[in-house]
């Protein structure tokens, strides 16, 4: 957050002395005299951003403002006019060629990804920026596409090498033809500081969302959690978590500091219920309740006749855990089912009655399976009667939290509108209507989506844009007041779809982002909620006020859900490139999730090995009973705090235009920091891509294969933390490779580190200053930290040197590793001495103990 205290800016349009580099003459767009685009129409126009008057009323901290107006002279707006007004125009920006790039876009209407390419043609259609490499200046270029007024644009491919830009409104009733500021370009020499700089300026230009550096992440950023969807889907239910809860403690050792009770907690029901106030029944998988709709604000039948007590007492109710397995294997065999059965009734076919009774039968064995639940919570319903306080969700949070003492933090996932299918008409005090959802033609080149599909058949029961703050409000005061701490809140950008008569989508946006800004900072604390399906420019420009976590990636896929038996493995490498790409730019405004994995999946190692150095909160979805605790403690602290990285990882610099997935020689290589040393990711993620033709990612078997790569300590990005520069200018580094179990030293001047990593494999990198201590001649020493978690050094709490050695606090128990050149004279822990191995090639280890007292912290002491 900004110091309070900082002089105070009066003017945004103060001049600056720096000639602007950007330059539109002769249909070509120059930086520094290099063109960047060629053949551009005369309608485009360019306005420096030094040169464009902004409002004096801009929220902003003086240091961002000051920042902005020094970097002025490095970006400015493209526009273009039009003669003839609409709610969706198409215009080049002119053309470039034999230029590498980056870009993201959108492969679903929710999510976006990576692509490089050398031309304007290769571009995929919804990309929301693009990268571009000037050799010849040493820098980069990038072209983001904005809002001005009603409208949202994105980039799009054109034909000839031409860069496509398109802007829309969302509604046929609100038009335009021309535009001042509808993209940005900017220029850096450091790609990292080119992110920075430019959404800096585009958060001072529209004034409309705020930085990550401007608010505060929610309390589970730092923690371990578990999310109940994978384990559950929508058959989730208080007996079920609660037994959940209890294997990480009692069985594994390690408590959740936070849990996420997703989808399957509302009260949802279908337009042809007999009793539109009565839940659907025998939900189970997650397409099953995207056509329903919220009929009440309150849990469902199953939350709410949970009676306090019923877990706590030496009687709580058993629970198998194979019966949630069971389920979604019956709902998968219900939902196959039902698509024969629509086959059949659109082609006649004579298997229409033996099918519908194979439903009916499913259907029995699922509510057998439920065990006649629903009279079940009828009786308890009625057992509760008028009190409140000993029922539903507040009685269940409370139990919760008097069971699981470290439990900090519960959160509900609910969507955007209410439900995936809104909120019905009539059902609660809210003006509720019921929208046909129409997509924008861009989105035609994105990847078939079931979501969207259902979506479009159920239509959106819509709150009026003018009620948000009253929806939202009624929503999460119910839940705060049910001991509800946060939501994760999913379907985002699906308003795009309902625009029409609203404004169009900028419009319906900023009211419906208003009223969940106001709700957050009213009932959750101001940042307790996860964004998720929400990687749209519309959301980060215009939802991002409050908003301060979101997710970077696409869900993580325990199989292929088109069938591919390879997707089991090709698909977490493609889950690891969304999270890195996209973190280039959400991570300037949100503090990047990179979703939850499950611990026992067959690449549940590969992906724990991303999280480790994720710098954010690590969160499992796993089955109740199934669970790998040995990996699980490899990340977490036995008090379910994570070692977290002090920034989150970004691809390094050769990987940036290359494509690490089906290229058959780029490894993934992401970098990130720690108080007290760097850290390089390098994952083999080869074996999948986006398939620009059939509109979906699948599989490059022939690209499944080991690939070498190289690793050099200059690859850290020190400068992207002030406290971590100094660790740049280091004269010799100790080098950890964390799954190797090697130390050795390199130099800046050393060459790169060769390895080799077999598919759906990875290596941490760890890159520690080497200190020579004062007053003991050539004695040199850097600390590891706890080499049985992934992040060894994010272990380290603090260091300091000392004429005699050196002093460190260390958090976690296990096997304390330091560089040394020489044997210490005595190893002192909590004050005590103790024994310690020291061996030739410098190695220095000693084990420590986990001290719940002493809140796992261990000072040590190294004398020489």
């Amino acid at each position: 957050m900004a110091p309070p205290n900082e002089p105070v800016i009066t003017s945004l349009t103060k001049p600056t002395s720096l000639e602007n580099v950007f330059h539109l003459s002769d249909s070509k767009l120059s930086v520094k005299g290099v063109p960047l685009l060629s053949q551009i129409p005369h309608n485009v126009s360019f306005t420096p951003f030094s040169s464009k008057p902004h409002s004096s009323d801009v929220d902003a901290p003086p240091s961002l403002l000051n920042r902005v107006l020094a970097a002025s002279h490095k970006g400015g707006f493209l526009g273009f006019s039009q003669s003839e007004p609409s709610d969706r125009l198409m215009n080049s920006l002119g053309s470039f060629t034999d230029r590498n790039f980056l870009s993201i876009f959108r492969f679903k209407t929710w999510w976006s990804t990576q692509w490089v390419g050398t031309s304007g043609s290769d571009l995929q259609m919804e990309t929301q920026w693009v990268l571009l490499h000037v050799p010849e200046l040493n820098s980069y270029v990038i072209i983001i596409p904005i809002i001005e007024a009603s409208f949202r644009s994105a980039l799009h491919p054109g034909s000839d090498s031409h860069i496509m830009i398109c802007a829309e409104s969302g509604s046929t009733q609100v038009k335009a033809s021309s535009f001042n500021s509808i993209a940005y370009v900017h220029l850096s020499e450091n790609p990292y500081n080119l992110f920075r700089e430019a959404y800096s300026a585009l958060r001072v230009h529209l004034n409309t969302f705020k930085l990550l550096e401007e608010k505060n992440p929610p309390s589970i950023v730092d923690k371990f959690g578990w999310c109940t969807w994978d384990a559950f889907y929508l058959s989730v239910e208080p007996v079920g978590v609660f037994h959940g809860l209890k294997d990480f403690a009692e069985i594994g050792g390690v408590s959740p500091r936070f849990v996420i009770i997703d989808d399957g907690w509302q009260s949802i029901n279908y337009d042809d219920a007999d009793d539109p106030y009565e839940d659907a029944k025998n939900l189970i998988l997650g397409g099953q309740q995207m056509t329903a709709r919220l009929h009440r604000f309150e849990e469902c039948d199953k939350f709410k006749s949970y009676k306090r007590g019923l877990i706590l007492g030496p009687n709580a109710p058993p629970f198998d855990p194979n019966k949630p397995k069971a389920l979604i294997s019956k709902g998968i065999e219900l939902e196959r089912l039902v698509k024969n059965r629509d086959k059949a009734v659109k082609s006649g076919s004579s298997d229409l009655a033996e099918i519908e009774a194979r439903i009916k039968l499913v259907e029995k064995e699922i509510d057998d399976l439920l065990g006649g639940g629903d009279q079940n919570m009828k009786k308890n319903k009625s057992e509760c009667g008028e009190k409140a306080e000993e029922c539903g969700l507040k009685a269940f949070t409370r139990d919760l939290r008097t069971k699981f003492k470290g439990l900090d933090d519960i959160y509900v996932w609910h969507a955007l509108c209410g439900a995936w299918g809104g909120v019905r008409p009539g059902a609660t005090h809210l003006k509720s209507k019921i929208i046909p959802c129409k997509l924008s033609p861009g989105l035609d080149g994105t990847m078939p989506d079931l979501a969207v599909v259902k979506l479009v058949e159920g239509s959106i029961g819509l709150v009026h844009p003018y009620q948000a703050n009253d929806f939202y409000e009624s929503m999460h005061s119910y839940l705060a007041k049910s001991g509800v701490t946060g939501a994760k809140i999913d379907v985002i950008h699906c308003l795009e779809y309902v625009s029409d008569e609203y404004g169009g989508r900028v419009e319906l946006a900023k009211a419906y982002y208003d009223g969940l800004t106001n709700s957050i900072v009213k009932n959750f604390n101001g940042s307790g909620i996860i964004a998720s399906m929400q990687q749209c420019n519309d959301f980060f420009f215009l939802g991002t006020k409050q908003v301060s976590m979101a997710r970077v990636g696409d869900d993580f896929w325990f199989q292929d859900p088109y069938g591919d038996p390879m997707g089991v493995f090709w698909l977490q490498g493609v889950h690891m490139i969304h999270c890195s790409y996209n973190s280039l730019w959400m991570g300037q405004i949100i503090q990047p999730d990179w979703d939850m994995f499950q611990s026992d999946h067959v690449c549940a190692k590969f992906h724990a090995g991303s999280r480790a150095i994720c710098g954010s909160q690590v969160y499992v979805s796993d089955s109740v009973g199934f669970h790998d605790f040995d990996l699980i403690k490899s990340l977490v602290f036995p008090d379910g705090t994570v070692p977290r990285c002090i920034h989150f990882p970004l691809p390094t610099r050769d990987c940036l235009f290359k494509n690490p997935l089906f290229d058959h020689k780029t490894l993934l290589k992401i970098w990130n920091l720690n108080k007290f040393g760097g850290v390089i990711g390098a994952f083999n993620c080869q074996g999948a891509g986006w398939d620009p033709k059939e509109h979906t990612f699948r599989g490059f078997p022939e690209c499944y294969k080991a690939v070498e790569g190289s690793v050099h300590v200059s690859e850290v990005e020190w400068d992207q933390k002030d406290e971590t520069v100094h660790m740049g200018n280091a004269e010799e580094y100790a080098v950890y490779h964390n799954q190797a179990k090697k130390l050795h030293l390199m130099t800046p001047k050393s060459e790169p580190i060769r390895f080799t990593l077999q598919p759906s494999t990875f290596e941490l990198f760890s890159f520690v200053a080497v200190t020579k201590l004062s007053g003991r001649n050539n004695i040199k020493f850097a600390p590891i930290g706890i080499t049985n978690m992934f992040n060894n050094v994010g272990t380290i709490q603090e260091l300091e040197y000392v004429e005699i050695g050196a002093k460190v606090k260390v958090k976690g128990g296990g096997n304390f590793l330091a560089y040394s050149n020489e044997s210490p004279k005595k190893f002192q822990l909590n004050g005590v001495d103790v024994p310690f191995e020291w061996l030739p090639d410098g190695k220095l280890t000693v084990n420590l103990p986990w001290i719940q007292e002493d809140g796992g912290v261990s000072d040590l002491a190294i004398i020489f």
